[in-house]
């Protein structure tokens, strides 16, 4: 059972979805114009239509497949989805005479939809087009000063519709609004981490039955997680490969290694070191280097592989939303062997290693697998690390890689990470890194003259990482930060903290 969001192309059709599992019901996103049969592979108990940039007037524009709108279940429209309904109902929908952005006041409000919602109610509009006359059946259940038609619902046919976001943080009583429409719905709001951990043990043994499972661990929240579920579900026949390529922070294949192990997830620790370092030789180009770096990826696991093998299975820590951005949605097949993902975060397996896929993760958001790490035992210090690039410190140390840069780079990020988490400020950045640049400048230290490697820090903040601000650190934290590194590191002598957006910069250097 769960909700069907179709999307119609809505900024805010992920936050949608997170929001229903917040309250306890599973929802999936489907494309808005997916088929009827696809629609009912998952069962709906109700459907949400999201809104949309198109205008429902446009002949070209996104409609859901014939019969969706029959189907026997309630269903939500937000902005563009609330005028679809009107429209296709018999309503009539024209540009506003005035366009409604941002924070509006219900002036008045009512109906199923606002069942035990008292006092103020604002609500986050976005909109050009407007329901100029009502379809039917349905009548007017909210209004603002400039939209005397905010939200309609024809409670005979279970039919509702909103012309603002009621997903976003800036309608505060929207989740109160979403909860009565799962009450309308009558979903069951069993959906938690609890619950998730049984059905992913059973899936996964369904799946697997007596076979052996291959995964790949990078040291980050996903691929450790997911360790610790497929060693709960099928115990030894998980052979868990991590690799050191040398391009680890300080102690991480130590913290990986006392993380996993005690928990009983059957760890192999590789150590090619040389191997990655050797390839890396001289090279300085970004995009060389990751290149090297997959490339010895492959082999090193594929070598591992064919040591511990033979595999039915290959385990990835895939996510819903990279799930969404693929393929617009879920796919229907999960039983057929597959090629591995380029993107995978470790750095890319290649496209022939043909394994059946055990991606137990694939419909879960980054904070639900967090939620499952955490009852599932994984220390914090790996739970809530931030973003690790599969090629490591290699993209942050700029130029050409030497081991002796690499150890000057992983002193100067120990002391910036500690910092953040001894300061209570790691929490509060997405994703925090050091970089080791290329310039060398002039110093005093101890009287004496020097000329030495100029480090730089980097934080950002985001909710999506398609944009991020700079963090803004307390300057006496930067102070610490800065004479801790010099007095500790002697190679550095000058430290810089980037306060540059993304855009127009990345938040990696290279």
């Amino acid at each position: 059972m769960s909700v069907v969001i179709l999307d119609f192309g809505s900024q805010f059709t992920r936050l949608i979805t997170r929001r229903l599992r917040e309250l306890g019901a599973y929802s999936v996103i489907l494309p808005g114009t997916a088929s009827l049969e696809r629609i009912a592979q998952e069962n709906p108990q109700g459907i949400v239509l999201s809104g949309g940039p198109n205008s429902v007037y446009d002949a070209n524009a996104p409609r859901p497949a014939p019969g969706v709108l029959d189907l026997p279940v309630p269903i939500l429209g937000l902005c563009y989805g609330m005028q679809f309904l009107a429209h296709e109902a018999g309503g009539d929908v024209r540009r506003a005479g005035k366009r409604e952005y941002g924070k509006a006041d219900l002036t008045r409000y009512g109906g199923q939809l606002f069942q035990g919602i008292q006092g103020e109610f604002v609500a986050w509009m976005s909109h050009s087009d407007s329901v100029t006359q009502l379809p039917r059946g349905y009548e007017v259940v909210a209004e603002t000063e400039d939209t005397p038609v905010a939200a309609i619902e024809n409670p005979e046919t279970r039919r509702y519709g909103v012309q603002f976001h009621p997903e976003v943080v800036h309608t505060p009583k929207g989740g109160q609004l979403l909860a009565n429409f799962l009450e309308i719905c009558g979903v069951n709001r069993d959906w938690n981490a609890e619950h998730i951990i049984d059905e992913l043990i059973a899936d996964v043994q369904a799946q697997v039955g007596d076979g052996r499972v291959l995964l790949a661990i990078s040291g980050g929240v996903d691929s450790s997680t997911l360790g610790l579920l497929l060693a709960r579900a099928i115990g030894d026949r998980l052979t868990a490969v991590f690799i050191d390529h040398g391009l680890l922070r300080l102690g991480e294949r130590e913290q990986v290694e006392a993380a996993l192990r005690p928990l009983g997830v059957n760890l192999v620790t590789v150590d090619a070191r040389a191997e990655f370092l050797g390839a890396l030789h001289g090279v300085s180009d970004p995009e060389q280097k990751r290149k090297i770096i997959g490339r010895e990826f492959i082999r090193a696991f594929e070598r591992e592989a064919r040591q511990y093998g033979p595999f039915d299975f290959l385990a990835q820590g895939t996510l819903y939303p990279d799930v969404i951005e693929s393929a617009g949605g879920l796919s229907s097949d999960k039983s057929g062997a597959a090629n591995i993902k380029s993107h995978h975060n470790v750095g890319g397996l290649p496209e022939d290693l043909a394994f059946q896929l055990v991606e137990p993760f694939r419909t879960l958001f980054k904070d639900e697998v967090r939620e499952i790490a955490r009852l599932l035992g994984l220390p914090d210090q790996i739970r809530m690390r931030h973003p690790f690039p599969g090629p490591g410190l290699a993209i942050r140390c700029l130029g050409a890689i030497t081991e002796e840069k690499l150890d000057i780079l992983k002193r100067v990020d120990d002391i910036f990470i500690s910092g953040l988490r001894e300061f209570g400020l790691y929490d509060g950045c997405s994703q925090a890194l050091a970089i080791l640049t290329p310039i060398q400048s002039v110093g005093v230290m101890g009287d004496e003259r020097t000329y030495s490697y100029t480090a730089a820090l980097r934080a950002v903040t985001t909710d999506d990482f398609m944009t991020a601000e700079w963090a803004r650190l307390p300057y006496d934290f930067l102070a610490t930060m800065s004479n801790r590194i010099v007095n500790h590191v002697h190679e550095i002598n000058r430290v810089v903290y980037d306060i540059t957006g993304k855009p127009p910069a990345t938040i990696e250097w290279e």
